[in-house]
Order: structure tokens, then C-alpha cells, then sequence
């Protein structure tokens, strides 16, 4: 196994000279140095042979020995030093001061076919960031995020990619309720994949602490190796920046709305610079169309990270970042107008966003009003998101209201008990639709295609992953590859799945890591 090793970020950026591993604070420092806990017994419960071509690697080398051994952290790879960073950052609003890679381990920077890559191990044991925890990550964590990054990965969502998820031979202690009944768990390690893993956390330590020769260092360091089409210099290079950033991160949120994806904890110290999704958590697809939903137990009061409040959330925390990077310019101005211009931005880029969702090539001044109106409407009665506006593509330009509910109506979870009221309403707002698209020029079979590419038919509902977790933990892997193969395609058709296209079952809705999760991990 041959990996193309670049250690850009250890040799041009600052190291904690304290080399112990013991939970503390560390000034002056992008990293320190820690070895990852050797697992007893590692075993390779699955890998993306995509993401292993990505770093240069093979299926033979997926097979191997040296494989488990690094991506399980057994052995260090030659030539590469392992290690965490320290960042800080703003969680459920409040500040939280250093925080920084509690459970996760950067092995290495690679270079293939011109790409730069880290490879970073989560759950291989604690670091000097850890706090007061040990660092690992349990198999049920560990299963949700290696399907998940790539399942966004093949929704067309900016992410993080999961190369592999081993399965350690350890047993690991949590509270998975926060309830005072701790239980132990199978452990596990994933190795995450990204360009880099520095969040808008890194730059707010800096910042908080005024050591501004460090966050500048930082923020030079990374412009360079991971926005080379900055050429500017000077105060500007860092406006640019900023507004790069913004504007990435604004793309990634209108991608979550679009599929009905709810991160459930948007800390500061979650948002990756690269405008990528980054720490799945407590995550959860919108099963019934509620803007008010999260799926995290921690935020249940307050429901700051609901689905509908993700843009909000996405702006305060780009302020955060922000204010970070102040000191590098010394002028609010520029920062707050590339601020003010989010909002009107995300507003032009949403409506486009669901114009495509519904069909629409021209646009039309009514499009808003149409579709604050469906918004409105689909949460008059619990209505699948993902099976609604699949299913909407089979409505006709030929078809009355009447017929066209019919080609929906599989996607409300009591759809024989709904009210008169609502049905009326339903039927208006589809003969508007209807109405809508036959201004369209194309066919019924041109914009059911357009549809389609946009509106998925699979999402990792949270019900199809605690199924997956249920028999992992039995040993049986056999749904964990089902379900990775699904969703490598969820915007194909795939007949001999269609029991995947269903509603959540009855016996999902209160069931613990099918409605609501906690972070435990």
C-alpha cells in the first residue's frame, strides 16, 4: 500500500511542544502530536473503493493487512506523524473556548492526481482535547456517518467522504440518553476524508486569545494550500476569503434544503471552512415536512438547528467567523457587506432551488408566492417530504386537481383521514401548479426527468440506519452494504428497492435513533 505523503500543515504551521497526551490548554499551537490507541482486535466492516481511488489506492490494497492496520491506527504509516488540532467555538449560541479534535486523529495529508487530501480517524482514542472524554466513538456512531457522508456525497451535497469503518474489537462506555444508564458498546474507527478538517473554531481560538501572529499564520497557510485562486494580497486576500467561504457555505445549506437535511448541531466548531458538511451527529432526513424539526435531543427545547432555521444558524455563524478574522482586516465594512448580502443571496438561490424541485425552467414572479404556499401546505398534515416531491414529477399538464392529489397523496402519513379543508386547499394549490407548468415549454417526460435529478427518491431515513445498526451489532453486515449500494444512486429508480421508497413505519416514529438522537457517540 503506497500513499503520496505531504505533511504541509506539521511543517508550516505552529506545534504544541508539549507531546503528552493529557487533556489541557494549549496556546501559540495549530496541533499537537498523538499517537492513536491501538485497538485490540480490528476487523474491516466496510470501504469506499471510490474514495480509496481518490487517495491512490486499490481494492487489493483495500484487502490488506496494511490497510486495517493504519486506518484502524494499529500501526503509523512511514513518514507521517499523527495529530489533532485545537479549535474553539460557539455551541447551541454560547461560547465555549477551546474545544478542538476530542475523538479524532489527523493521520496525514496525501496528494493524488493533483488533489490534496487528510486522512483523519475518528473514535481512535483521546487527545489532549478531549476533556473529559475518552476519545473513542462507538459502532452506531460510526455506522451513521460512514453511510451518511457518502450518501450525501451521491445526493450531489458537499461533504466529507467516509473511506472506511472499522470495527476495533473494543467495547466503549455511553450514555446514549443522557439519562444515567450508561451501557457499553461495540467500538469503532472511521477515517474521514476531506480537504482539510479546519473549521471557522480554528480561527475563533486565535482570535479569542488576540494571538494574532498565529491566526494570521493560519489563515495564510490555508489560503495558500486550499484557495489558490486567491491571488490577491494584503487586507483584500483576507476579504476575499471570507467571502469565499460565505459564499460556499451558502451553497451547502441551500443543498440541505433541497433534500431535507437537518445536521441537528451547527457549533461553530462544526462548520468546515470548505463549505462542506462536516461531524454527523445527530442528523436526520425531514420525514414529515416540519420546518420546526431537529433531530437532536440536546436542542429539543430551544430547536435552534430545526431544518427551518439552518440559514439563519449558517449567517450567525459566518458573523462568528467574521469577527474572527477582524484583526487581519481592521475594517467591519467589507465583512458586513458580504454579510448583508447572504440573506438576498440565499433568497435568489432557495427560489431557484425550488423551482427546480418543481419544474420550472422560466421564471415567473408568482414562483415565490407558489411556493410559500406549498411550504405552507405540506405542514397542514404530516406529509413525506422526499416521497411528495418525487412523487410530484408524475403529475401531468393534462391532469385536473383531483387526479393529481391522487399521484401524491402516498406521501401523506394518514392520507385517508384527511380533513376537507386540507384536501380543498390541496387541490387549489395543485390546479396552480398545473397551471404553472403548462407555461413550460417541455414535455411532461422532459421535466419529470429534471425532476428527478433533483428531487431524490432514497435518503438515509434515520429508521433504515437504526436497522442497520441493529444487525451490525449482531454481526450481520449485509444491510450496511445494501444500504451503501441504494444510496450511491438515490435519484435512480431502482425497481428492486422500491421497499425503501416508503414512509417511515409506525414503529419508528418514538423509537430511540429513529425520531430524535442524542450527540452520544
Amino acid at each position: 500500500m503506497k500513499l503520496h505523503i505531504q505533511n504541509n500543515f506539521t511543517s508550516e504551521l505552529p506545534a504544541d511542544l508539549n507531546e503528552n497526551n493529557v487533556p489541557r490548554q494549549v496556546e501559540k499551537a495549530c496541533f499537537s502530536y498523538v499517537l492513536p490507541k491501538q485497538p485490540s482486535n480490528p476487523s474491516l466492516i466496510h470501504a469506499s473503493q471510490e474514495v480509496a481511488e481518490f487517495i491512490g489506492l486499490s481494492q487489493k490494497d483495500i484487502q490488506s493487512a496494511d490497510f486495517l492496520n493504519v486506518f484502524s491506527g494499529n500501526t503509523v504509516y512511514p513518514g507521517t506523524k499523527p495529530y489533532a488540532m485545537p479549535y474553539a467555538g460557539h455551541q447551541f449560541g454560547n461560547w465555549a473556548g477551546q474545544l478542538g479534535d476530542g475523538r479524532a486523529i489527523n493521520l496525514t495529508e496525501v496528494e493524488h492526481k493533483g488533489k490534496s487530501f487528510t486522512l483523519q480517524l475518528k473514535g481512535a482514542g483521546p487527545t489532549p482535547y478531549s476533556r473529559t472524554a475518552d476519545g473513542f466513538a462507538v459502532l452506531r456512531s460510526s455506522i451513521r456517518e460512514h453511510l451518511c457522508a457518502e450518501a450525501m456525497h451521491y445526493l450531489g451535497v458537499p461533504t466529507t467522504r467516509s473511506l472506511s469503518l472499522i470495527e476495533s474489537g473494543d467495547q466503549v462506555l455511553r450514555d446514549i440518553l443522557y439519562n444515567g444508564n450508561p451501557a457499553y458498546e461495540k467500538g469503532a474507527i472511521v477515517c474521514r476524508v476531506a480537504p482539510s478538517f479546519i473549521r471557522f473554531g480554528n480561527f475563533e481560538l486565535f482570535s479569542s486569545r488576540n494571538d494574532l501572529p498565529t491566526l494570521k499564520l493560519l489563515a495564510d497557510y490555508t489560503i495558500k494550500h486550499h484557495f489558490p485562486d486567491i491571488k490577491t494580497e494584503g487586507v483584500e486576500k483576507y476579504i476575499e476569503f471570507f467571502q469565499t467561504i460565505t459564499k460556499t457555505t451558502l451553497d451547502m445549506i441551500v443543498h440541505w434544503q433541497r433534500v431535507g437535511f437537518v445536521h441537528g448541531v451547527m457549533n461553530t466548531d462544526n462548520m468546515s471552512i470548505h463549505g462542506i458538511t462536516i461531524d454527523y451527529g445527530p442528523y436526520g432526513w425531514l420525514e414529515d415536512y416540519d420546518v420546526n424539526w431537529t433531530p437532536n435531543t440536546t436542542d429539543r427545547q430551544h430547536k435552534r438547528y430545526r431544518f427551518g432555521n439552518q440559514p439563519n444558524i449558517a449567517l450567525w455563524n459566518l458573523y462568528q467567523l467574521a469577527n474572527a478574522l477582524y484583526p487581519l482586516v481592521n475594517d467591519a465594512k467589507p465583512l458586513e457587506e458580504i454579510l448583508n448580502g447572504f440573506a438576498t443571496d440565499y433568497k435568489v438561490k432557495y427560489l431557484d432551488m425550488m423551482r427546480n424541485k418543481l419544474g420550472f425552467k422560466i421564471a415567473k414572479d408568482e414562483d415565490a408566492v407558489l411556493i410559500e404556499s406549498l411550504t405552507e401546505l405540506l405542514q397542514l398534515a404530516e406529509t413525506d417530504m422526499t416521497i411528495f416531491f418525487r412523487n410530484l414529477g408524475n403529475v401531468l399538464k393534462s391532469d385536473s386537481g383531483a387526479t393529481a392529489f391522487d399521484k401524491i397523496k402516498e406521501a401523506f402519513y394518514n392520507e385517508k383521514g384527511l380533513e376537507e379543508s386540507v384536501l380543498n386547499n390541496w387541490n387549489t394549490w395543485l390546479g396552480y401548479y398545473i397551471g404553472r407548468i403548462n407555461q413550460e415549454t417541455f414535455s411532461d417526460d422532459e421535466r419529470k426527468k429534471l425532476m428527478n435529478a433533483v428531487n431524490p427518491k432514497y435518503v438515509l431515513r434515520n429508521y433504515m440506519a437504526q436497522l442497520c445498526i441493529d444487525a451490525a451489532d449482531k454481526g450481520d453486515y449485509s444491510l450496511l452494504n445494501e444500504l451503501y449500494e441504494l444510496l450511491k444512486r438515490p435519484y435512480d429508480e431502482q425497481p428492486e428497492s422500491q421497499k425503501w421508497f416508503t414512509k417511515r413505519p409506525d414503529w419508528a416514529r418514538d423509537k430511540v435513533g429513529c425520531s430524535m438522537l442524542s450527540c452520544s457517540s
